[in-house]
């Protein structure tokens, strides 16, 4: 086994989700699927991209839409690298100064607002086809209130309107660590 291979084995998500990113920028082929228990299971996934600690590209599932949790990794972090519609493609000139974390979720369930805890759940409100995500443990999201305005607006539904909450917990995975990080939007 060479020093590579073992460097290989380590590889947590968010760093499965830089080397992604990375090698599509230079234009090389997506990098295997790492091994192990992590990478196994199919589950949700959302990938953040910060630049310089500024919020530049997360996208992601609430179901899983690939076989397990290695090629959702792979899919949305491409998406939030090049296809999220708020940033512009992520440049090779800006590789460097990024940094990456995962959030894989459980599944979600119905809730009510008194059932929420913005520390610890994330939210989805849902009106007809109408829907807003917000994942948990956010800098300045302090109260269910907050969570709950920040996720309806995101969807364009109004507060007076009829919706639906679902919760949800995630498993963060930050480079170098198992906790911390995040997209706010």
């Amino acid at each position: 086994m060479t020093a590579e291979h073992d460097t290989f084995r380590a590889m947590g998500p968010a760093e499965y989700a830089r080397e992604c990113v990375e090698s599509m920028v230079r234009r090389r082929p997506t990098p295997a699927a790492p091994g192990g228990e992590v990478f196994a299971p199919r589950a949700a996934c959302f990938v953040s991209i910060k630049k310089l600690g500024e919020l530049r590209g997360c996208v992601g599932t609430l179901a899983p839409a690939e076989p397990d949790l290695a090629h959702e990794i792979a899919r949305n972090a491409a998406s939030a690298a090049f296809h999220d519609p708020r940033f512009h493609a992520v440049g090779e000139d800006e590789l460097a100064a990024l940094t990456y974390s995962v959030d894989v979720l459980s599944p979600s369930e119905p809730a009510t607002a008194a059932e929420l805890d913005p520390s610890e759940y994330g939210v989805i409100v849902t009106a007809g086809f109408r829907r807003g995500v917000l994942l948990p443990d956010l800098t300045g999201v302090d109260t269910v209130a907050r969570q709950l305005a920040i996720a309806l607006q995101k969807a364009g539904i109004s507060p007076d309107e009829e919706f639906a909450i679902e919760r949800f917990t995630v498993k963060r995975y930050h480079e170098g660590t198992d906790q911390s990080g995040g997209c706010a939007q």
